[in-house]
């Protein structure tokens, strides 16, 4: 246990949260939205994801105060609702997930420097793709020679992020035109859009990115000097994220038309800056953007490899990946991250992959773990577990989990058929670390439910494989 003087206060825990939210994705979201969403759609895009993002950070807050000895990640949640394959399956789509999200951040750095050295494009050229695979393993080199990421290298990155995007916000404001931005609301005069319910639809796995990390706010709950800061700093933390993402977003949409916004190359937020004020406004977010994402790349490159780290420890995947090297780092979840990173970036290179459809597919592939903690949080208050003499709480917690659910489902039908099959296609191979597993536990595979649920996984993975080979499906 930590003395009292090192636990951490309500400001420190706010800035964890808020750090562990605020990545790459703001910085794309003008043309990421707009490419989707109207004015109107955006406005009520952002108001449902409010409300379920808020309900998913409650359900984490109180199942870490519910269930403490549950402190292995969040696909422990599931296992100890559901059984051990879909506590597997959570594991292994929120490890696909966050280094998906590397695969983004690595493409979203070299489509960065596109902007001021056209060989690197959007990031996914053969030049792109040959330096981000260079950067990849010389941060493998760092963490496997014990480098974490150092406070001041946290510090700065956020500050990185932030002040850039607090001077974009007063810039914006200044600029802001409310006859563009009323110019189209409902995006009736751009029939691609589609109705208001399908840009709503369509803009919702950005909105799931870009919150990616909200779930670890329950992190820090041990670390609090006061378990009743944690709720404190989630919703502080939170609601001060959602500001500054909604902020952006509309803020742009009152600098540049839709149709502009949505043809512009990514980070978009460096364009609309340079629409406003010159040249110097595109440097000026590239550079925040440059020196967050370099930081991010360590720090979630340990991150991926302690997924597995944990997971192995603890029998839900193979006893292989919990060796740890002479510096007490866990070389082979580092070196199984790695190589997927890598293997991910050639398909980039000759599938034409942008930033956009590598968010929506690590998007996609964190909507498991998220839903099955809500049915967890659900299952709880239902059976009234832990909160014997607490019929109120129960009855406000039981609340708070149905919306996070129902929001669950809404993000895996706003994601659409391409983004099931595809994840299904992803979730498939684990099966194989799975087997492994239970061989050495000495258990059997499948208990009877979980067998179907396994033979649709594979029915998914088998129609997403011909998609793409027949061309139907892309990623």
């Amino acid at each position: 246990m930590s003395e009292p003087g090192q636990k951490l206060r309500l400001g420190a825990l706010v800035a964890l949260v808020v750090g562990s939210m605020i990545g790459g994705g703001i910085f794309s979201l003008p043309q990421n939205m707009a490419a989707r969403a109207e004015v109107g759609a955006v406005l009520i895009g952002w108001a449902i994801t409010a409300v379920g993002m808020l309900a998913l950070a409650f359900v984490f807050q109180t199942l870490a105060n519910r269930k403490p000895e549950l402190d292995s990640g969040v696909y422990a949640y599931a296992k100890a609702g559901f059984g051990e394959y879909m506590g597997f399956s959570s594991a292994w789509g929120y490890w696909i997930s966050a280094w998906m999200g590397n695969v983004g951040y690595f493409v979203l750095l070299f489509s960065t420097l596109g902007f001021y050295f056209p060989a690197f494009g959007q990031g996914n050229t053969p030049l792109a793709i040959g330096c981000a695979s260079l950067l990849l393993w010389a941060v493998h080199v760092l963490v496997l020679r014990g480098i974490k990421e150092a406070a001041f290298i946290n510090l700065v990155t956020t500050v990185a992020k932030v002040v850039p995007l607090l001077m974009f916000i007063v810039i914006a404001a200044f600029a802001f035109r409310a006859d563009i931005f009323t110019q189209d609301v409902w995006g009736f005069a751009n029939p691609r859009l589609g109705s208001v319910l399908e840009q709503v639809r369509n803009m919702m796995l950005v909105t799931v990115f870009v919150f990616i990390g909200i779930e670890g706010a329950s992190v820090y709950s041990g670390r609090a000097q006061r378990r009743a800061d944690v709720g404190k700093a989630t919703l502080i933390g939170f609601l001060g994220v959602l500001a500054l993402l909604v902020l952006v977003n509309v803020l742009s949409l009152g600098v540049m038309t839709q149709l502009q916004l949505a043809g512009l190359q990514n980070p978009s937020l460096a364009s609309v800056l340079e629409h406003i004020v010159g040249p110097w406004g595109a440097l000026l977010i590239s550079l925040g953007l440059a020196v967050s994402l370099l930081g991010a790349l360590l720090s979630w490159a340990l991150l991926c490899a302690e997924i597995l780290f944990a997971t192995a420890r603890d029998g839900t995947m193979p006893r292989f990946l919990a060796r740890e090297n002479a510096r007490h780092v866990p070389a082979n979840a580092l070196w199984l991250t790695n190589t997927m990173i890598q293997a991910f970036l050639l398909i980039t290179l000759f599938a034409a992959s942008t930033y956009t459809s590598l968010i929506y597919l690590a998007s996609s592939m964190i909507l498991v773990p998220y839903f099955w903690s809500a049915a967890y949080a659900m299952l709880l208050a239902l059976r009234g577990e832990t909160y014997q003499g607490q019929a109120g709480v129960r009855r406000k917690d039981l609340l708070v989990a149905m919306i996070a659910l129902v929001y669950a489902i809404w993000l895996l039908y706003a994601g659409g058929l391409k983004y099931v099959l595809l994840s299904a296609l992803l979730y498939a191979p684990g099966v194989i670390l799975f087997a492994r597993a239970k061989h050495e536990q000495g258990q059997r595979l499948f208990t009877g439910w979980e067998t179907l649920i396994f033979a649709a996984v594979l029915l998914g993975a088998g129609v997403a494989a011909y998609a793409l080979h027949a061309g139907i499906l892309s990623l």
